[in-house]
């Protein structure tokens, strides 16, 4: 029987104001796995309620009780592993090592957030008035609306509600249509069943297109204070666009076209190694994935024999298969953009080194391509799949150039044994995150995470997401009475 969810309204489990429904498709097998609620306008509107009306409530609930509910969901999802395995595999295909990755890192952005409620929020000021105390507080915006994307779907829709909710906020959330119960109502679930009080979290799932006319609803509520969004860069131009008009910050963390740079002191076979997970970790399914693998030409020969070898070791296929590596992306069509890529390419003067064949279904065989040229669309283009493209370069200036050319800034890997030498490659790299002898996919909970350029403003992690969805607040107190001059 195909499992049925509606929409999560002030605590109660709602069918959406029209009574449509969408379905939820299994990538790998094609077949509907769950159908959900189609939400539309009205439904966005019960939800603001729901929110505004609970927000006064849980902002000022006593940070323990608040602390409380975090932990507790924290161990709940953890005991929920193999249900988000399930729903993982059956709504994007994700794999076991992936989704259980997922669940760990989820569950300590929560512990994260619980740590966050207690933490100090201001400073005392040194004020000009005589006899006067001067205040910096945060509190927080209101009611925030968060939006989560598919391809890590429980870390991401952790990540969507944890500092909003810890800042004091409510939230109105809008998960992927490709994945609208492992990035929404499973969370939701979760949190509910920690004691998370009715309307403090609500989830608008809808059909695909709806998505527009029900985003844009949401974050033209004049309640709404903060918008919060992770996913692509096309469509967070338009979230970002939607939220200046109605002069609402915003924090985007977006695509990235990122590199592993592999500089002449590395490791090879480390490198290797490293590179391949960048790539092919969730059939590169990450905005943190590499594509571009830079070599120095010193170990180019060596290093792409090897990451051919390695790469062409790759189980792909059935994601239930435990050994599996590269499953199915998200959908049909998104194979189909992958091969397009590599057909592009090829026709330009890129060389194939291993894959490169058409996709089966959803499953696209891992490919390395090399020698691509500047005019084929994966140049500039995020991959965003399991396909990368090797180069070489000379000198350290080389890789940085190749590395920041691209409108995007999100991560970089630097794999090389001398520290400082990774250090000053590493200061030069325009882009919110680099690892020095790592790749280029991590994230912690306590971490500043986001991108520059077109991979988004704004951090999620530790004190930075709290304060990305609060407001700072100037407060005096004068234990004087002031002279005026009339």
């Amino acid at each position: 029987m195909t499992l049925h969810r509606d929409l999560l309204i002030g605590g109660k489990d709602l069918p959406a104001t029209s009574g449509r429904t969408a379905e939820d498709v299994n990538p790998y097998s094609s077949q509907v796995y769950a159908t959900v609620a189609a939400g539309g306008v009205e439904d966005v509107t019960r939800a603001v309620d729901a929110a505004d009306a609970a927000f006064a409530d849980w902002a000022a609930l006593g940070p323990a009780q608040r602390r409380k509910i975090f932990l507790t969901a924290a161990d709940l999802l953890e005991a929920r592993t193999d249900e988000a395995v399930r729903i993982m595999a059956g709504e994007v295909g994700g794999t076991r090592p992936w989704a259980m990755f997922n669940v760990g890192l989820a569950a300590n952005i929560l512990r994260e957030a619980a740590a966050a409620v207690t933490a100090p929020r201001g400073e005392v000021l040194s004020a000009q008035e005589e006899g006067a105390l001067g205040l910096a507080v945060r509190e927080p915006v209101g009611v925030v609306a968060a939006f989560s994307p598919w391809n890590a779907p429980v870390i991401l829709g952790v990540r969507a509600v944890a500092a909003p909710l810890a800042a004091g906020n409510t939230v109105v959330m809008k998960p992927s249509e490709d994945a609208p119960i492992a990035c929404g109502l499973f969370v939701a679930d979760v949190l509910r069943d920690a004691g998370l009080p009715d309307g403090v979290l609500n989830v608008i799932t809808n059909a695909p297109e709806d998505a527009a006319v029900v985003a844009e609803a949401l974050i033209a509520d004049e309640r709404v204070g903060a918008v919060n969004f992770t996913g692509s860069t096309g469509v967070g131009r338009i979230i970002g666009v939607h939220a200046a008009q109605h002069l609402k910050p915003a924090v985007l963390e977006l695509g990235g076209k990122n590199s592993v740079i592999v500089l002449d002191d590395a490791d090879v076979d480390y490198a290797v190694d490293a590179a391949v997970f960048s790539v092919f970790m969730n059939s590169g399914q990450i905005c943190m994935s590499a594509d571009r693998i830079l070599v120095h030409e010193s170990l180019a020969e060596e290093f792409t024999a090897k990451f051919t070898a390695k790469t062409e070791s790759l189980a792909s296929g059935d994601p239930a298969d435990p050994h599996t590596v590269v499953g199915p992306l998200v959908t049909t069509d998104a194979a189909r953009r992958v091969a397009a890529l590599v057909e592009d390419a090829v026709a330009k003067g890129a060389t194939v080194l291993t894959g490169g064949a058409a996709p089966e279904g959803a499953v696209h065989p891992a490919t390395v391509l090399t020698d691509l040229p500047e005019d084929a669309d994966l140049y500039h283009g995020e991959a965003f799949g399991p396909l990368a493209v090797i180069s070489t370069f000379g000198t350290d200036d080389e890789a940085i150039a190749f590395a920041n050319a691209t409108e995007h800034g999100l991560t970089c890997g630097i794999i090389t044994e001398n520290g400082t030498h990774g250090l000053r490659v590493a200061r030069r790299i325009r882009t919110g995150i680099v690892h020095i002898n790592d790749q280029s996919v991590a994230d912690e909970p306590n971490a500043p995470f986001g991108g520059f350029k077109a991979s988004g403003y704004g951090r999620f992690g530790g004190r930075w997401g709290i304060e990305a969805f609060s407001n700072t607040r100037w407060v005096t107190l004068a234990t004087q009475q002031a002279h005026f001059p009339f």
